[in-house]
Formats: structure tokens, sequence, C-alpha cells
């Protein structure tokens, strides 16, 4: 069995990956680049390799997938980001706000009873490009034009679709072609279906307009999308097709840097960005699952122990975890808003009054959640280590598919549809206002010990993301599984519109049954990781990284 000490925890490498056709962790020494496109990984080690630290490849990387993985993110994009550097912790929160000329009573009184999943009315400003420049501005180390230059070469050059996503993307091209005849989508299948249909596996897909406007951005440290030629050319199209977007939406945009936000889970500290994010969530969950016994939340075996490859699943453990989760997430779809604008109880959620009284509503029976006020999406993710230290978990997303459907004439840009996370709902938190920002599901999450880095993890899969973050956490900590071994494990997902268990096919008959006996609806995944994709990086005592 392979063992790694590191500062901050001890982790275990699976025994089965030892064995051929089996997957474990990759391990380096001056560097690492995760993330769910090889292409955009190849990107951020190569500006590693050129001298540049965590930050300029974790930029890299966003940058590339734009270019490779736009059927889940794009220049368009919100982004979120946490940066280990000199012993401290930095959070930014990249996401958009809402155009000042939109309102929920405008959508409510044109028939809408829900925030639309395409068009202009899903738009809200795009704020990767300004989290990008914030990010290099602070932590960057090489030229800004140097670190966004490979993901405009990838566009320049062409590459060939991966089987993950050409399957994505087919399915972002057909549902736009069965869509509305809405001139603002006019443009998405002449860019991203060139020749009238979906790119198959090994199909080329280039575009000279997206590599023009990254560098653009590149050459302007990000300023052209916001106040330059890029700005003028998304306004105009905005002007001429129905859109909300203005001059003035896109030149107000400011990225926030926020102190990231915290629980203690055993003797590790979890860490998110603070809301308009769900991490919270995460958060509150994994408060819950610290009051009880390690061995009655370890999904396998028991916790702590030697890793054992035929260890059985603790049918328990996984109904404990479910409604910790379903009662967070209650918490969160209730209060969780922009908190620039609406008092979220931040504190107050996270506080042991709080934690207590949800766990107290844990039994053997599955019950229905119903929010508690304390006071009375389809994703990229990506993380970087350097020999140096740094670390960045970052993450970025168009939401549904390829977003929005709105795609810039001439520009290659893709504008996200974060906007469909606001409720059309009269007097709630997260209520559609004119420069407030939406709840958002994506949230990067890291680790720590003994204020020690551990490292920076993430899950995709919007609503999944915070219940992604409770698994893993568990996984590594009281499993002690290595980074390859915990992304891997089966999930489980609770889908609350629906009010039912998702459990991954991979789970065994026993987990299903006896979610079932215990009053949950369950719904079986049926292929292993059709819950959500992740990557993470965990650093050893000996600077290592196993990745």
């Amino acid at each position: 069995m392979l063992s790694g000490r590191m500062d901050s925890m001890s982790f275990h490498v699976h025994p089965l990956a030892t064995t051929p056709g089996r997957r474990a962790p990759v391990f380096a020494r001056n560097g690492a680049v995760v993330t769910s496109q090889p292409l955009a990984a190849q990107a951020g080690l190569s500006v590693l390799r050129a001298g540049g630290n965590a930050v300029d490849a974790a930029i890299a990387t966003a940058a590339a997938l734009t270019v490779v993985e736009p059927c889940s993110n794009g220049i368009g994009s919100d982004a979120f980001a946490l940066v280990w550097d000199d012993g401290k912790l930095h959070g930014l929160n990249g996401s958009g706000r809402a155009p000042g000329a939109i309102s929920a009573a405008a959508l409510r009184d044109a028939g809408l009873r829900a925030m639309p999943l395409s068009g202009w009315g899903s738009v809200t400003v795009p704020g990767a490009v300004g989290a990008w420049a914030d990010l290099h501005e602070r932590f960057g180390r090489l030229p800004f034009a140097d670190v966004i230059e490979p993901a405009a070469r990838l566009a320049e050059e062409g590459f060939a679709l991966s089987p993950i996503v050409s399957d994505a993307w087919g399915r972002g091209v057909r549902n736009m072609a069965d869509g509305p005849g809405d001139p603002a989508i006019a443009g998405f299948l002449p860019h991203f279906a060139p020749d009238g249909g979906p790119i198959g596996v090994g199909g080329l897909w280039r575009s000279d307009d997206t590599a023009a406007t990254l560098r653009a951005i590149a050459s302007s440290a990000g300023r052209d999308f916001y106040v330059g030629d890029l700005a003028e050319r998304i306004v105009a199209f905005s002007e001429a097709t129905g859109g909300n977007l203005t001059a003035e939406d896109l030149a107000s945009h400011r990225s926030e840097w926020v102190a990231p936000i915290s629980a203690r889970y055993r003797d590790h500290d979890v860490w998110e960005i603070p809301p308009n994010g769900q991490g919270i969530a995460a958060l509150i969950a994994l408060r819950i699952l610290d009051g009880f016994d390690p061995a009655d939340v370890a999904p396998f075996g028991r916790a702590g122990g030697p890793v054992d490859p035929t260890a059985p699943p603790n049918p328990a453990a996984w109904h404990r975890a479910v409604e910790a989760m379903k009662l967070a997430l209650a918490d969160t779809h209730a209060l969780v808003a922009d908190p620039a604008i609406v008092d979220v109880p931040v504190e107050e959620l996270l506080a042991e009054l709080h934690i207590a009284a949800r766990r107290a509503r844990i039994g053997d029976r599955a019950h229905a959640p119903v929010a508690v006020d304390p006071r009375s999406s389809d994703t990229v993710y990506l993380a970087t280590a350097d020999g140096e230290g740094q670390m960045v978990s970052f993450i970025q997303s168009n939401f549904w598919g390829f977003g929005s459907g709105v795609v810039v004439p001439g520009t290659g840009i893709a504008l996200q549809s974060r906007g469909s996370g606001f409720s059309l709902e009269p007097g709630h938190p997260n209520e559609l206002a004119p420069g407030k920002r939406p709840f958002h599901t994506i949230i990067p999450g890291f680790l720590t010990r003994g204020g020690q880095p551990v490292g920076p993890f993430g899950v995709m899969g919007g609503h999944m993301q915070a219940q992604g973050h409770v698994q893993v956490v568990l996984d590594t900590v009281d499993l002690r599984d290595d980074p390859q071994t915990a992304l891997g494990r089966p999930r489980w997902f609770w889908n609350a519109q629906a009010d039912r268990v998702e459990v991954e096919r991979t789970a065994g008959d026993q987990i299903l049954t006896d979610l079932d006996a215990r009053g949950h609806t369950v719904r079986v995944a049926e292929h292993a990781g059709a819950l959500g994709r992740g990557q993470a990086i965990w650093r050893m005592d000996n600077g290592a990284l196993a990745a």
C-alpha cells in the first residue's frame, strides 16, 4: 500500500490503484494543474514551465477552457476563486450583476413565472474576464498577454473534440436548434455548429473571432471587454436584438475581494466563498455531520481505519449525509442572495445553536426539509499549485450548457445565463432586481488543517456542487482517501425540485434498498460519474503534490 504523509493530513492511495486499469492520483514535484480538459491543463502547465506561478497557470487554464470546453463555460462566464498565497487564503467573487433596465415585475407582467434559461432575459454582466484581470493584477507574475496567448493559439489553430466534450457540445447544439426563433441566439449555430450539426468525437473546431477577442482582452488587461471595442459590440448587439445590457452595466462591473468563510470538520477547516454562492450549504451540512461519531457518517467501512478495498458501504451514513444536506440546502435556497443588497445571516446559519437544532431533526427516516431562518450548472473547475506554495481553486461557468445562447457577432463571445439563478417570487431574498447578483451554484473549495494548506478542490454540476463538496470532504477526512479515490467514489444527489435522492448505480443495491426503506424516493443514475466531475490537489509534507 502506498501512503503519503502531509503537513496537514494523511491519506492513503487506494490499493486497487496499483493494479492495471485502475486510476491513481498524479504525483508531481514542482507544480500541478488539474481540470476537465487535457488541452486546457497543458496550457496551464506551459505557463508554469515558462516561470509563471499558480495564479498565472489558473488564468491560462481558465482562458483555454473557454475555447476547448465552450459547452460549459466561455469568455462571457462568471467566475470565483480562492487563492492560497503567503500563508493566507484570499477570496474573489467574479460574478456579474443584473442589468439596470431589468426587473422581476417586468418579467412577471410579461407572463413569466420563472427566470428564462436562454436569451437576453437570462444574461447578467459577465464577470470572468474581470476576475482574470483582477487575479493577475494582485498575484500574477508573467505578462498578462503571455498568460492568455495559449488559449488564443488554441482558438486560432483549432483542436479536436474529446469524447466528453463532443457529447456535451452535441446536446447543447441540439437544444439550441430546437429552440424558438430568437434573433439574439441566431448566431449560435453558425458559430458552434459551422457545418450545420454537432461536431463528433475527433472533429475539428477553430475560431478566428475567438482568437482575436482573447488577444484584445490580453492586450488591454481585460478592459476592452468592459469599456472598449468589445464592450461596444456587445452593447450594439443587445440594442439590436432586444437585450437589456448597456454600456453603463458593463463599465460599472467590479469583482469583489471577499473574506472566505469556513467550518470545522473534525480536525480540518473547509473554506468556501461567502454568499451570493451556495458554498455555505456545504459548510452547514458538514457542521451538522461533525456532531456525529465519525464511524456513523463514514460512507464506506469505518472512519480512519486502514484502507480496505472490500470495505462494505454504510447505508445509515448515506442517509445521515443526505438528510444533513437537505436541511442545509433548504436554508440556503430560502436565505442566500446578494449580500450587498440583502442581509444574509451567514454567522447565524453556522452558529452552534442553529446547527444543533438542525442536527436534532435527523432521525432514522427521510423527512421533508423546511427552511429555518436562524434570526427568527454546467461548469468547469480547475486547481493549480506551484513549487513555491501558491495554490488556486478556480471555477467559472456559463450555467446551462452553452449559457444563454447569445453569441455576439464577430467576437466568439457566448454570454452566460447566470440570471437564471434569480427568483421571480415577490419578496424572496433572491428576487431579480437591477444591479443585483444572482444566487450562484458555482463554488471553489479549499481544505486546511492547523493553519496549513491541504489544497484546492471542486466539483462540477450545478446544484450538485455543495453536495459534492460534502462527499469529497467526508471521504478525504474520515476515510483518508487519496484525491483520485475520493473524487471517484459513488455519489448521491438530493434533487430538491423533485424531492428525490439520485444515486449512482455503482453505489450498489444495499445502499439503494436501505435509502428506499428509510422513506427516500430513490432514482438510479446509471453510469459512474453521472453526478458531476471534479478535481483536487493535496500537498504533501515533502513538497510533492497529489493531484
